[in-house]
C-alpha cells in the first residue's frame, strides 16, 4: 500500500507585530533556531521549551535549511530591533 503523502505548511506563524512563533506555542522561532545553531539537537530544544513538539522542532529547523538566506535576514532584523529597543530602555 502506498504512503499517502500530503503537503504540509511549516509549523510557523506570524504575530501581528511580525514575530514568528513555532506551532501552537508562544515560543519564538529565533530561540529554536539559535539553540540549534548553538549545537542543540531538536530533542534538547524540546526539553528546553515546554509545549514544543518534536515534530514542530524538526519542521522549524527544516524550514531554516530550505530558506536559510531569508531566515538569516529575519534573524538579523530581529536582533537589530532587539538591540534598538534595549538601547531605548537603557537610555530611559
Amino acid at each position: 500500500m502506498p504512503l499517502d503523502i500530503q503537503p504540509e505548511l511549516p509549523p510557523l506563524r506570524n504575530d501581528p507585530d511580525g514575530t514568528v512563533r513555532v506551532g501552537d506555542t508562544r515560543i519564538l522561532y529565533e530561540l529554536v533556531i539559535r539553540a540549534f545553531q548553538d549545537g542543540a539537537w531538536p530533542e534538547q530544544i524540546v526539553m528546553e521549551y515546554e509545549g514544543l513538539s518534536l515534530g514542530d522542532a524538526y519542521a522549524a529547523i527544516a524550514f531554516y535549511y530550505r530558506h536559510r538566506d531569508a531566515v538569516e535576514r529575519y534573524l538579523a532584523d530581529y536582533e537589530r530591533g532587539a538591540a534598538e529597543l534595549r538601547a531605548k530602555v537603557e537610555a530611559a
